[in-house]
């Protein structure tokens, strides 16, 4: 048996953990089956090159989740194409950039491989940023975006953050930057250096999903370690599936197949859901 550290192999503890609702079916994207697997977006080719690696022994062992995460990360670093997933957003309104201007700026599909060619994102006066980039009080060597402070969006120009908006309850809702137009996507004309770089999105490029967070099964590593006094269920990981809604990701994921695999940049890698609409599992 291929044991491997954080989940169970035996079918008679996998089989009781659907009839008993603990996971939502065999293909529950976090169950050690091949449907549940394939759900969740792990190829078939990581799979393989972790038996290579662990190789076969006549002795039983477990194998750690580590290796196989290795593998997919491996796999999908060259053939998974990048997309901008934004997962807390935050509206980022660029006071020195026309309303009506809309541009583009040339990203890369994917850095390691020059075949997969490049794609244009759209550039418009508003836009969204990840709420873990801004820091209204930053810790010492935040370089992402704070009041007062720039940055680069990513492949795009470089803004300051000028003033921060919050509702009635003190939570920000949008923050107001002015954009070096003169640098555009290249270096600070007067050789000023910039070094934090943080992904974005337009609002009119932006398409709301939900993103199936997936972790680990379990919190003990290895099962056959577990106290008389307890049984497995003991040791459920409550933070196996995060789910988080109204995150946004660039609109051309619409045209997505199911199982298509995805790396949201400075995120993970995640794969359109085979069962639900307008839903990313996370792979790894």
């Amino acid at each position: 048996r291929l044991n491997i550290t954080y989940t169970v192999m035996s079918k008679r503890k996998l089989r009781q953990m659907v009839e008993e609702g603990y996971v939502a079916g065999w293909d529950d994207p976090r169950m050690p089956t091949i449907c549940g697997m394939r759900r969740r977006g792990v190829p078939a080719a990581a799979i393989r090159k972790m038996c290579k690696i662990v190789g076969v022994t006549k002795f039983d062992g477990t194998t750690d989740a580590a290796v196989l995460e290795h593998c997919i990360r491996e796999e999908l670093n060259e053939t998974a194409n990048r997309k901008i997933a934004i997962l807390h957003p935050i509206k980022v309104v660029i006071t020195n950039y026309p309303d009506d201007k809309l541009e583009y700026f040339e990203v890369s599909n994917n850095p390691g491989n020059p075949d997969a060619g490049t794609r244009k994102v759209a550039f418009t006066r508003e836009l969204y940023i990840d709420a873990d980039d801004f820091a209204e009080v930053p810790p010492p060597k935040f370089f992402r975006m704070k009041p007062g402070g720039e940055v680069r969006l990513m492949g795009a120009y470089i803004v300051k953050c000028n003033e921060v908006i919050k509702d009635e309850n003190g939570k920000v809702v949008e923050l107001r930057c002015t954009a070096d137009l003169e640098s555009g996507n290249g270096n600070p004309v007067d050789g000023r250096k910039v070094k934090g770089t943080i992904h974005w999105i337009s609002a009119q490029n932006a398409k709301e999903v939900t993103l199936m967070l997936y972790d680990k099964l379990f919190t003990i590593e290895n099962l056959s370690d577990i106290p008389e006094d307890k049984t497995y269920n003991d040791y459920l990981n409550p933070g196996s599936l995060v789910k988080v809604e109204k995150a946004l990701v660039e609109k051309s994921l619409d045209d997505a197949e199911n199982g298509e695999k995805f790396q949201f940049v400075r995120n993970g890698y995640y794969c359109k859901d085979s069962k639900y609409e307008n839903t990313f599992n996370r792979i790894v």
